[in-house]
Formats: C-alpha cells, structure tokens, sequence
C-alpha cells in the first residue's frame, strides 16, 4: 500500500508540473483505464454457516475499463467494468478452520461531480455496482469445501484528485468504498488515466 500512495504522489507531482489548461476541454467523451488495490472486509460467511468467528480482511490487485462523457467542467456520466481480483485469506470456526478465496466482477454506472482548480480537479462519485461473485471455500477438517456464485448489486461512491495533462490525457486517484453484501466496509484505491476526446 507504501508502494501505491507513493506512486500516486509522484504521479500528482508530475502532473502538475505539466497540467495543462482545462478550459481548453470542458466537455466530451471519454475513455480510459484504472488499477488498483481492493480491500475486502468480510462480515460473515453465510455459505459456511454460524460457526464462523473470525474472518481476517484481505485484498488484491483489481483493474477497471470506463467510458464516459462530460457535460461540462462539473458534471460527468461513467460506466465502468471492474475485476476486483480474488481475494482470500484464512477463517476460524467453532469446528474446524479453512480458506476462502471471492472472485468479484461487475458493471458500474456513475454520477461525477467535479470542482475544478485551475489545472487540478477534485471530484465525487455515486454509483450502483452489479457484481457477480464466485466464492471458494476450503476446509481444513473433514467434510466438503463450498462454492457458490450469485449476483448482486451495492451501493459505491468515493472521492479522489485529478490533472489533465498533454490537453487530453487525464489522470486521477480516488478512493472508493462499495458497499457489498456482507462486506459492507470493502473499499478500493485506483489510479487511472483516460484520454479526453
């Protein structure tokens, strides 16, 4: 995560060294690609059953695609495809201990707002994704392992720090929080660059 926030720092600085003038973009389409850290925090195991006690966070890499259009400087509409990876980790029971591994992907409509400061921009972002998520679960002791897959949808929103540079070239970092079921805490930190038409 050291790794990632320096990265993005060293990004921010260079981008405002060689921000270009905004004005000169106020709106259109665009498209773009993100990766980043996803942070699962898992409230329980339903599929497991109540014996769960404990269940660790984990994370992995994630990677997303958008397309989007601005209205004008301060509104946006985005779609985006996300993978979140595979997290996983280990698990306590009352009756024997395992491993779990969640593979988590989906579709993302949002609503951007924006604040433009000159050649840096701050941003807020609601969406509502629809995921599918296959979950693995490996027992330690006796008895079968557990998989199962279904679909669903959560709340997401986040906040984040965006520079224009090359006139088209936009590149950010945000925070997001999604609000799975079951994993009402999981969040995630991209940085992106999408090429403003």
């Amino acid at each position: 995560m050291k790794k990632v926030l320096t990265a993005a720092v060293l990004l921010t600085l260079a981008a405002a060294a060689n921000a270009a003038d905004v004005s000169d973009n106020p709106s259109g389409g665009y498209v773009g690609l993100g990766w980043g850290q996803f942070n699962l925090r898992l409230d329980r195991l339903d599929d497991v059953g109540a014996a769960v006690n404990s269940v660790t966070d984990s994370d992995d890499n994630a990677w997303k695609a958008f397309a989007g259009y601005r209205v004008n400087p301060y509104l946006a509409f985005e779609g985006a495809y996300i993978d979140f990876g595979r997290p996983g980790d280990r698990f306590d029971t009352s009756g024997t201990d395992g491993n779990y591994r969640a593979d988590i992907s989906g579709f993302a409509p949002y609503v951007i707002g924006t604040v433009p400061l000159g050649p840096v921009e701050l941003f807020g972002k609601l969406g509502y994704l629809f995921y599918d998520v296959d979950i693995n679960v490996d027992l330690d002791g006796p008895g079968p392992g557990v998989d199962s897959s279904h679909s669903d949808s959560a709340l997401t929103y986040g906040a984040g720090v965006g520079f224009t540079i090359l006139d088209h070239l936009h590149l950010r970092a945000e925070y997001e929080i999604v609000d799975i079921d079951d994993a009402s805490d999981s969040s995630a930190f991209w940085l992106t660059g999408a090429w403003r038409f």
